[in-house]
């Protein structure tokens, strides 16, 4: 009987013992969850929010290929813009580039619109003042900062 009494009661240790262990762990290592990063910037769309907002209502009106030659050989109507605008290098300014994707400061267009020190002819828009606005530039400056996407 003795014998039957130390084995019945070496189980329950051993089940406790078990349960604790549980209870402490796991075999399965926690670590504790990375922080949710800030979110940057929502993207900037060129379609919507460059050509709709921007390009055609402030810059197609010169740089049209509609009936004439556009300005500055920059056709920035719908359709043309994009094309003509990243990774080409500027006719008014040799070894300038007018859009360098993820460079908004050494991208010729942003320095046409801010009116840089050494840009070649006017601050565009030509038929400024009013230019852009600084909410739109920032808009043009956060495209080409996320790679000038064509969306």
């Amino acid at each position: 009987m003795r014998l039957h009494v130390t084995s019945f009661a070496s189980t329950i240790v051993a089940i406790v013992i078990a349960g604790i262990a549980t209870a402490c762990g796991s075999d399965t290592p926690t670590t504790p969850a990375a922080p949710t990063p800030a979110p940057g910037p929502p993207p900037v769309s060129f379609s919507t929010q460059i050509q709709a907002q921007i390009l055609t209502p402030s810059c197609a009106p010169c740089h049209t290929d509609d009936g004439r030659t556009p300005s500055g050989g920059l056709n920035l109507k719908q359709g043309s813009a994009y094309a003509n605008l990243v990774g080409v290098a500027s006719t008014g300014k040799p070894g300038a580039t007018r859009v360098i994707a993820g460079n908004p400061s050494g991208s010729y267009l942003v320095q046409k619109l801010e009116g840089a020190a050494d840009i070649v002819g006017l601050r565009m828009p030509r038929n400024g003042p009013p230019y852009l606005t600084d909410a739109q530039v920032a808009t043009i400056r956060q495209w080409i900062q996320n790679g000038a996407p064509n969306n």
